[in-house]
């Protein structure tokens, strides 16, 4: 009766796929590492919660953050997200790398599969669940500042969007803890992860993860594309909006075009594994190649969601820390669209090594080339934008300067990468991991920590430490080098990717190098926490409420820091590319309104934390097979949706005279403030108020 119980119950859960059984009874230094990474995220989880019930901040947090629909709330909480998944996803690189440095005619101290499994996460975490939070909460948080408008188009999507991404992040977690994750790396390639191979729960835990996240970015892809569209305030056309809403505008069209094939990918692989479909079984009537193509429909246009908002990012910075206007605009703006295009005709290239014939790898290949142009030409601007500018080096602006530097080497190499003769010696090599993180770090990375500091003090009013920040850049740009440029000679000289240990000598030194660089890495990390923790601590030295502490040039720095919850207490009318910082040297900057008016905002909703965790649980039950708990999300699902079509008071109203309280306290602020010097912009007499110079 027990064995007919257990299974209707927990379907195929056993004991011993909790991590810490197999490490009482097998314990290997494999099997204790794998331990001590699930003690790791039951321990922290149990902290957070313990902290917070013991705080009695359970109230304040549901109240003023895990329901709330305003932008910029979701903004942060996606980017609390994205660093959470960043440190678990180095740590993982770190570790991957120790074991590579150990296992040189060794076995070292991860074995093949363990091994495996880490790289599976490591990019999974890294593309979908660091880098897509990390750039959905900068574009969340600034694009509707700097259109002038109050909210995204649909509040309450943005809030179910979150949690999808969230349900998704803490499946990839609870992996760690029960079962095992997927050894068939971030691309999911069959029959890898199909039931003959791998018929474990790894695949199944990455299908559902992967899939929850696929459709969350699609549905955010869709509202910042409509609040770009519909929300724009007067006056502000498509080509007076900053160069960071055009880069969103393309990025949220690249993910409404690109993760649907994603979504399609990962639910026919579903399909196989749960009911014995055999869409990429080549010998049963289907093809695996099906599942590279709508994987690099999706992989390709990916690499330019990630990067664009990054590159959005760097004008306002170059711009701003320059003191001068951008250079090009329409030419940043053009080549901004034409990389959209041209990054759906290239995914091809990811698959020069699979047979397809010369003539057809060659057009992939020129295409490939072609995408470099308007690349080089976003450079070329940035570059003359700083010529004969006020540069100031701050945080921000060094991050820019260093992904100038390296995403430059990077392309090089996706040019040699864009020979097809080439790319077939080097594909399965060291090398490619070299270019691909070569593109995406100072791409991405160094784009959204330079946004991040850039744009901190709007968000919560303080600015971030500077003596930390630039230790953190020191050890992301050291770091990087000595990780990542060893790869590119270890590749050439054929050593393989995804390899969990060596039989050539002489790798080892190269590979002790990209061991220390990867140290270095997770020194930059612990050094931004750091970082946030010495900025709390001297909060009040460095509080800037007026709101422009670096001389900004959009709408987002006309409002106080952070801002209210309804943005703009009247929507601002613009007249040109660069509305605040043309007023401040009108005078007209700061104008106080002749009265205010009540403002609709909307209402708190728990519809966003209760899809997230049903749809979670949802998934949880498909990866164990345990059916009743997959109805009854799915119910929960339905009956959320069917419950929340009921109610109608969606909004609430802040009253005109609350309005005029909250901006009359700001005002007086500004006039309390002393201007400051762009020379003392990172010292503690920086109370949010430029100096206004010709």
């Amino acid at each position: 009766m027990t064995d007919g119980i257990w299974p209707a119950l927990l379907g195929r859960f056993t004991w011993n796929a909790l991590a810490f059984v197999r490490a009482w009874q097998n314990p290997t230094v494999n099997e204790i590492i794998g331990a001590g990474a699930a003690m790791m995220v039951v321990l922290g989880a149990a902290s957070v919660i313990t902290l917070i019930t013991v705080t009695g901040k359970w109230g304040y947090l549901w109240r003023e953050w895990l329901t709330s629909l305003d932008h910029k709330k979701i903004g942060v909480m996606y980017v609390v997200l994205a660093f959470v998944m960043l440190a678990r996803a180095l740590a993982e690189a770190v570790l991957m790398r120790m074991q590579q440095a150990a296992a040189v005619n060794a076995p070292g101290f991860v074995e093949p599969d363990h091994f495996a499994q880490l790289f599976s996460t490591h990019g999974s975490i890294m593309i979908f669940f660091m880098a897509m939070p990390f750039l959905t909460g900068i574009i969340n948080y600034v694009t509707p500042l700097q259109i002038g408008a109050r909210d995204v188009a649909f509040p309450l999507l943005n809030s179910i969007s979150l949690w999808l991404t969230g349900g998704a992040a803490g499946l990839m977690m609870v992996s760690l803890v029960i079962g095992r994750f997927s050894t068939g790396g971030w691309t999911g390639y069959p029959p890898y992860t199909e039931l003959a191979f791998s018929p474990d729960v790894g695949p199944d835990y990455w299908i559902s993860a992967v899939t929850l996240g696929s459709i969350a970015s699609t549905l955010s892809g869709l509202n910042f594309a409509v609040t770009i569209y519909k929300l724009r305030c007067p006056g502000m056309t498509l080509m007076r909006m900053p160069l960071f809403c055009w880069t969103t505008l393309c990025t949220s069209i690249l993910m409404i075009f690109a993760m649907p094939p994603l979504t399609v990918a990962t639910a026919l692989l579903a399909l196989d594994r749960y009911l014995g479909f055999h869409f990429f079984t080549n010998d049963l009537g289907g093809n695996m190649m099906n599942y590279a193509n709508l994987f690099w429909l999706f992989g390709h246009p990916e690499v330019y969601i990630l990067i664009l908002p990054a590159f959005g990012a760097y004008s306002e910075v170059v711009s701003t820390f320059s003191s001068k206007e951008l250079y090009g605009y329409t030419s940043l703006v053009l080549a901004t669209m034409a990389i959209a295009v041209l990054s759906f005709t290239v995914w091809v290239h990811h698959f020069f090594a699979m047979g397809q014939s010369a003539n057809l790898n060659a057009v992939f290949g020129i295409a490939t080339m072609t995408i470099g142009v308007p690349t080089g030409v976003k450079i070329y601007d940035w570059i003359w934008t700083m010529f004969r500018g006020e540069v100031r080096f701050t945080v921000p602006m060094l991050y820019s300067l260093a992904f100038m530097m390296t995403f430059v080497l990077g392309g090089f190499t996706g040019i040699l990468l864009a020979f097809p003769p080439l790319d077939y010696l080097v594909h399965n090599t060291l090398f490619l991991v070299a270019h691909f993180h070569n593109m995406l770090i100072p791409g991405l990375l160094y784009g959204m920590l330079a946004a991040t500091h850039y744009w901190f003090p709007k968000a919560f009013g303080f600015r971030l430490n500077e003596k930390w920040g630039r230790i953190a850049f020191g050890c992301w740009v050291f770091g990087f080098y000595l990780a990542f440029m060893p790869l590119y000679v270890l590749g050439a000289g054929g050593a393989a990717r995804r390899s969990q240990a060596f039989f050539e000598p002489a790798f080892r030194p190269w590979l002790y190098v990209a061991g220390v660089g990867a140290l270095i890495l997770l020194a930059a990390l612990t050094a931004l926490f750091v970082q946030l923790w010495v900025s709390i601590r001297e909060r009040d030295a460095n509080r800037v409420f007026a709101g422009d502490p670096w001389d900004g040039r959009g709408l987002e720095w006309s409002t106080s820091a952070p801002p209210p919850e309804y943005n703009y207490a009247v929507i601002p009318v613009v007249d040109g590319r660069d509305p605040f910082y043309d007023g401040k040297r009108d005078g007209d900057g700061y104008a106080v309104p002749a009265g205010y008016e009540d403002i609709a905002v909307p209402r708190n909703s728990m519809v966003g934390p209760a899809t997230g965790i049903l749809g979670a649980g949802l998934a949880f039950g498909l990866v164990w097979y345990i059916w009743w708990l997959a109805v009854l999300c799915l119910a929960g699902i339905v009956a959320t949706v069917i419950a929340r079509s009921f109610i109608r008071d969606v909004e609430r109203i802040v009253p005109a005279a609350d309005v005029a309280r909250i901006e009359d306290r700001w005002h007086h602020a500004i006039a309390a403030a002393r201007p400051i010097s762009r020379h003392h912009e990172t010292t503690p007499a920086n109370q949010g108020l430029a100096e206004v110079t010709a």
